[in-house]
């Protein structure tokens, strides 16, 4: 898979904490390798060892974008947004490999394909605040 295809792989993995209790989410990341992630062993070890990282600082995480997002807190903002915040937050300051015009880029080439009309603004407008 391309970086892009991974990553992509990732949000919508890390997306369903959003539905999920923690009690839950092993077999949901079972369940997703099962039925409708295909990958190699490779690849799934990076989406897994990355959703799991993800997960490891997920209060860091939001706590970060409460502190930047003037307005705006984690609670009120839309699921797919937030995810896609999430894992471009942990990109850009927990992740060397990727660069940070990377991380904002394909932030926002996910909010195309998966939010709402404004997303793609309004996930760039957070993260610049990061950058």
């Amino acid at each position: 898979m391309s970086r892009r295809e991974l990553r992509e792989q990732i949000f919508k993995l890390l997306f369903r904490i959003e539905f999920n209790s923690q009690e839950e989410m092993p077999e949901q990341e079972e369940l997703f390798f099962e039925d409708f992630c295909v990958a190699d062993e490779e690849d799934t070890a990076y989406i897994s060892g990355k959703y799991r990282n993800i997960v490891e600082k997920l209060g860091t995480i939001d706590d970060m974008l409460n502190g930047k997002a003037e307005n705006w807190d984690t609670a009120r903002m839309g699921k797919v947004d937030l995810t896609i915040l999430r894992l471009a937050l942990y990109e850009m300051v927990f992740d060397d490999d990727i660069p940070t015009g990377v991380a904002i880029n394909e932030a926002v080439e996910l909010a195309k394909k998966f939010g709402q009309d404004a997303s793609a603004g309004f996930i760039n407008g957070i993260l610049a605040k990061f950058s």
